[in-house]
């Protein structure tokens, strides 16, 4: 009968069903045991202490074992550490362990370490004598006590930050009973002295709290418990009153009187909606109306772990499943209820036995046909037998025959999440999820869950059967493999790498160097070397290489990438972790990496370019180079002993031109430090022309002759730069005086266009009458006398001069244009 383990607590039913029978049965005693238990159908970590079984001080270090909820063994170890305060699990199946010198060691389920912190100097020196774990808005966090009843505490355990809680006033001794609640984003600690209850924060902040009681005199208050979702606390007194409550305090839920003035041993609540106490061989379920069911237990010890929708009680036998019966199941199996989901049921057995009662069941229901298929569903789902599962959801699907625009997508859901459930519970596996808590927890991470216990095959079939896109399934979960097999010492690197390639070489998205990583850490680098072969992504094989060593792959595979960046990545890399000899000799066999390194150094620092063309022995690179580098000096001094050596290297190859042109700039630098001792100016960083030029506007015409027969400057060029700069400077006396000296080399034109640039149109026309025939209409038209202009190229019967002033005019004075148009026309009638 479906109702026979039901038992009423006011309104609502409790069921207690058997989940497993514990493969330890017969080799663990809980009550020589520490135990600690994760949720969500976690594994159990037992720590067994020799001291505590002789009765008497020891030496002998614990030993810890692991198993899973069906109490298989996982893995076991012998303490090596210091004394162990608290054990307990973090959300992500990490195993804590809390030491008496402030020490958290932090362990996977397999009992392989992982890493290690600190709760504070504090802790250190004065020692822990309790501890909480707990789960915060952050992850998992760690509480702790001193032996001054101090509270420190972090709210994650990956990155932990010591946070001190306010002091409870006048604390001299261990409080009666602590505990941690979270509220509101907010990390508080519940501490009862006698009879009087405190609540700490963060904030150096402390309240005194005082439950509505009953009774006036409830005595002490000596145990504590907070439920999953932190919202209620429950409170036990030394006279046997237990009072339930908001987190707060401010507000009763409930309270019941146990008559018993013993503590339980132990405490915690069955959901959010019951509290569970236990005494020796009797369990004692307490509702908030003062309603109550009495188990009795043939244990002589148990231990209870919380859940969200229920209470898990281990024993040395079984492993047994507390909860509230659902609303739904209730709807459905509850004798006399007349609620469709009842009826379907009812109906689909009449079904099966070929009953016209189905009929009849069917037509009192017919309007809430498809509300009664959803309650067979969810029913469904809250079941643990698979053959109850079976019979419910073939009662929905009888009922959605008769739907005509019913959506399946609920009841293929469904089917899917019990065939997923009923695989994990299996105890093989060992995770006894109700359906309320894979909702809670979510599939992707029930399945990284799977992949934690290396049950990667079961992981992967989940995945294909639900579908999941296999960058987030089948190929994710077959890279955890591979990582998980290259720690398999026992198999051969060539065998492991073909393997590990025949599994994920055909996988998109599967990261090789990721497993060759951890190849790596494991000290296997020949394998690690051996899967990085078949990585294809540059970015990701390369740092790798060098990080085991592997210098000339990694730079040729950086290479045939083409990502320079990469490439600069690797040459940086080696310039700092090898000598230059093995340096220079390695990037000169692949002449890529030798002109990506020499673009690097030519933008970076020009010694070290000096110092590659010097390994090349190449004095003409070398000496190019040291002219660049001369300029990037400040002082005169360095740069011209730079250039003289510069010049010593053109000497060297022979390169007798190149060598005159270093030798003349260093004979005009140290005129110019001459230059600016006696002018008071600087001309640094000016060439020849752009000297000779200042000079000449400022009027220091010796100096210029100087420089001009010095460095035998083409009369041509001089010609233009001191027209340029005496038209700049405006000196138009010395101009005039100047084109008069003797005859000019440039034209007189020359003279016209540097008037008329600085707009001195006056002196322009001074030149304009010596200017040669062949040029003069140019220069006409630069003084803007384009009549003049378009006479002189009539005159002289040039086609192209008349074009060219018509390209002047042709906007500006339409009636000059025809005029040339005229002149172009007779020109071309007397050809």
């Amino acid at each position: 009968m479906a109702t026979a383990d039901w038992n009423p607590l006011g309104d609502h039913y409790y069921r207690k069903c058997e989940v497993y029978a514990m493969e330890w049965s017969g080799v663990v005693d809980l009550a020589k045991h520490t135990v600690a238990a994760a949720a969500y159908g976690g594994p159990i970590a037992l720590m067994k202490d020799e001291s505590k079984l002789n009765r008497v001080p020891t030496n002998i270090k614990p030993v810890i074992t692991v198993y899973n909820a069906a109490g298989k063994i996982i893995n076991q170890i012998r303490w090596n550490s210091g004394t162990i305060v608290k054990m307990g699990w973090t959300i992500m199946e990490d195993l804590l362990f809390v030491q008496d010198d402030g020490v958290v060691l932090v362990y996977d389920m397999f009992l392989t370490f992982k890493r290690t912190f600190s709760m504070g100097q504090e802790a250190k020196d004065v020692k822990i004598l309790d501890a909480r774990i707990f789960t915060s808005f952050q992850g998992t966090g760690v509480a702790i006590m001193t032996s001054t009843f101090r509270i420190f505490l972090i709210t994650n355990s990956d990155s932990p930050r010591i946070i001190r809680l306010a002091e409870v006033p006048d604390l001299n001794t261990f409080p009666s009973c602590w505990d941690i609640v979270v509220m509101d984003r907010q990390v508080r600690a519940l501490v009862a002295k006698g009879r009087e209850l405190f609540i700490v924060d963060q904030g150096g902040q402390y309240q005194k709290q005082d439950p509505q009681m009953d009774r006036e005199d409830v005595g002490e208050y000596i145990d504590m418990a907070v439920s999953f979702n932190n919202k209620f606390v429950v409170l036990f007194t030394s006279t046997g009153h237990i009072w339930m409550g908001m987190s707060d305090l401010t507000t009763k839920v409930g309270e019941f009187d146990t008559k018993s003035g013993s503590k339980p041993q132990h405490f915690a609540w069955c959901g959010n909606g019951a509290v569970v106490a236990v005494w020796e061989r009797i369990m004692l379920v307490v509702g908030p109306q003062k309603y109550w069911i009495k188990y009795p237990f043939k244990y002589q010890d148990i231990h209870l772990i919380p859940e969200v929708d229920g209470l898990r009680i281990i024993s040395n036998d079984t492993h047994e499943f507390l909860q509230r019966v659902p609303t739904v199941v209730e709807q459905i199996f509850k004798i006399g209820s007349m609620e469709p989901g009842a009826m379907l049921y009812e109906a689909n057995k009449e079904y099966q036995k070929q009953h016209q009662k189905a009929d009849e069941y069917l037509r009192m229901i017919m309007e809430k046909l498809d509300l009664a298929v959803n309650q067979c569903i969810q029913a469904a789902g809250h079941e643990f037998e698979p053959a109850k599962q079976k019979q419910l959801m073939r009662a929905a699907s009888f009922g959605k025959c008769f739907l005509t625009d019913y959506r399946p997508e609920a009841f293929v859901n469904m089917c899917q999440m019990l065939r997923v459930l009923n695989q994990v519970r299996h105890h093989t596996v060992g995770i006894p999820l109700t359906y309320t808590q894979l909702e809670q927890l979510s599939m992707p991470v029930l399945i990284d869950r799977l992949v934690l216990r290396k049950l990667f095959g079961l992981a992967i079939l989940i995945c294909q059967y639900l579908r999941v896109p296999d960058a987030e399934g089948e190929n994710r979960i077959r890279a955890h493999w591979a990582c998980y097999k290259v720690q398999q010492k026992h198999m051969e690197e060539d065998q492991l790498a073909r393997v590990i390639s025949q599994k994920l070489l055909e996988r998109p998205g599967v990261s090789f160097s990721d497993i060759a990583s951890v190849a790596l850490e494991h000290g296997r680098k020949v394998l690690a070397v051996k899967l990085l072969d078949f990585e294809t992504r540059a970015s990701e094989q390369v740092p790798l290489l060098l990080k085991m060593g592997q210098q000339a792959p990694a730079l040729a595979k950086a290479i045939e990438s083409g990502d320079t960046d990469l490439v600069y990545t690797v040459l940086l890399n080696l310039r700092d972790n090898l000598d230059a000899a093995q340096f220079y000799m390695l990037i000169h066999t692949m002449p890529i990496a030798f002109s990506l390194y020499l673009q690097y150094c030519r933008h970076q620092n020009l010694q070290m370019v000096e110092q590659l063309w010097e390994q090349e022995d190449n004095p003409n690179e070398i000496a190019l180079t040291k002219i660049v580098r001369s300029y990037t000096q400040d002082s005169l001094d360095p740069r011209i002993k730079t250039l003289e050596d510069a010049g010593n290297c053109f000497h060297r190859t022979g390169n007798t031109f190149a060598e005159k042109l270093t030798e003349e700039q260093i004979k005009l630098m140290r005129y110019q430090r001459r230059l600016e001792d006696e002018l008071g100016r600087s001309f640094a960083d000016l060439s020849l022309h752009k000297t000779m030029y200042e000079l000449t506007k400022e009027g220091s015409h010796h100096h210029v002759e100087r420089l001009r027969k010095d460095f035998k400057v083409p009369d041509k060029r001089y010609w233009w730069m001191r027209v340029s700069a005496l038209a700049e400077a405006g000196d138009w006396a010395e101009l005039e005086k100047f084109s008069k000296s003797k005859k000019p080399p440039i034209g007189m034109e020359a003279f016209v266009e540097v008037c008329m640039k600085y707009y001195n149109k006056q002196e322009a026309l001074k030149y304009l009458s010596r200017v040669l025939p062949e040029h003069k209409v140019k220069s006409l038209v630069c003084v803007g006398q384009f009549q003049e202009a378009a006479d002189q190229a009539a005159e002289n019967k040039n086609e192209d001069e008349l074009n060219y002033v018509l390209g002047k005019v042709k906007v500006a004075d339409k009636q000059l244009a025809e005029t040339v148009r005229g002149y172009l026309a007779q020109l071309n009638t007397r050809r």
